[in-house]
């Protein structure tokens, strides 16, 4: 048998035994009943619209990534610019110029999901090929290159005096160790994560594929923390106490309109996340913000969908009472035509 087909069978069989690789639909496919049942409850398919008043449809798509930022406290953030629909790599360096940034940054759109076209840029011919083809608008972010990446839940109540986290995911990057004998390109083509996305890394590291990577030394294929993109989703629930609650109910407090969602961030110690210090914000997620907690490759399906329902739960309680209060719903006609103009885009 040859490795190709090894590898294809070790994929298939990977991805029905372990529920992390499913496709979304199919995992989350006990959620469409619950969400069913709650709309039937709330009286309206719309009822989730109203859970963060400050992101459209309460964050489920087209959000302004740079509009939800801009409502974050500035010590929180990394420098972020919004650049225009339709610019080039001239206009990107006049912004580059003028805010005083150099290579490497983070190129992403402004409205997009799952880590789609998020690049790590190094130099000016990286900036030329990532604009290939795209249009924008972007965000222009600096790299925060601190070692500890997570993606922390938060929920209020509204009218309550704080809130809590309810999920916390670490991100543990694509990596391969060197043994001194095998190419990069060996390594990578055998890393059952890697190997998934080996036309793109093949194309990003063709200079390298063929070098022998030394022992015990660590290469990172992606510096973004995605899971389709070979990050490995750790449960980091035992992260959560007081500490931290304090923390997110600070920030959370000062973003007016948001009760509910994820953020993903970047900070260089745990004891910097529990002071609150040097917490970097890459992004913030409403509705439909996933506890990703749920994809570590130890964690059991039946409390995956548990912990899925008790958070869909949350969603339908925090948008009934913004609605009791004065929140209006968004219209579904309206609501699936942007969503078809969502999917096509």
């Amino acid at each position: 048998m040859s490795k190709k087909l090894k590898y294809r069978l070790f994929d298939r069989l990977k991805k029905i035994s372990q529920y992390e690789f499913w496709p979304w639909w199919l995992f989350y496919f006990p959620a469409y009943f619950y969400g069913l049942w709650l709309a039937a409850r709330a009286g309206s398919f719309m009822y989730f619209s109203t859970v963060n008043p400050c992101m459209k449809y309460g964050g489920v798509m087209g959000v302004s990534k740079y509009d939800i930022l801009s409502r974050i406290p500035r010590k929180y953030l990394p420098d972020t610019y919004l650049i225009k629909k339709g610019s080039d790599v001239h206009d990107i360096e006049k912004v580059m110029k003028k805010g005083r940034f150099s290579y490497p940054f983070i190129l992403k759109p402004d409205v997009g999901e799952r880590g789609r076209d998020v690049e790590l840029i190094q130099n000016r011919d990286e900036l030329i090929r990532y604009l290939k083809g795209k249009n924008g608008p972007f965000l222009l972010q600096e790299y925060i290159d601190y070692p500890v990446e997570l993606g922390v839940f938060f929920a209020r109540l509204p009218g309550a005096t704080a809130g809590r986290v309810t999920s916390v995911v670490q991100k543990v990057f694509l990596t391969v160790t060197g043994d001194g004998v095998r190419t990069l390109g060996e390594l990578i083509t055998s890393h059952p994560r890697a190997a998934k996305r080996l036309d793109y890394l093949r194309e990003k590291y063709k200079d390298e594929w063929s070098r022998v990577l030394p022992v015990g030394i660590e290469k990172r294929l992606e510096p973004i923390g995605n899971h389709c993109r070979g990050t490995t989703f750790v449960n980091a629930n035992h992260l959560i106490n007081d500490r931290l609650n304090h923390v997110f109910n600070e920030i959370a407090s000062q973003i007016d309109g948001f009760y509910y969602g994820r953020f993903d961030l970047k900070v260089p110690s745990l004891q910097h996340l529990y002071s609150g210090m040097q917490i970097r914000i890459l992004e913030l997620n409403g509705v439909s913000s996933e506890i990703a907690h749920v994809y570590d490759p130890d964690y059991r399906l039946l409390r995956a969908w548990r912990d899925v329902l008790r958070h869909m739960t949350l969603v339908y309680e925090i948008s009934s009472i913004n609605h009791k209060t004065g929140s209006g719903r968004a219209g579904l006609f309206e609501f699936l035509r942007d969503l078809r103009m969502h999917l096509r885009s």
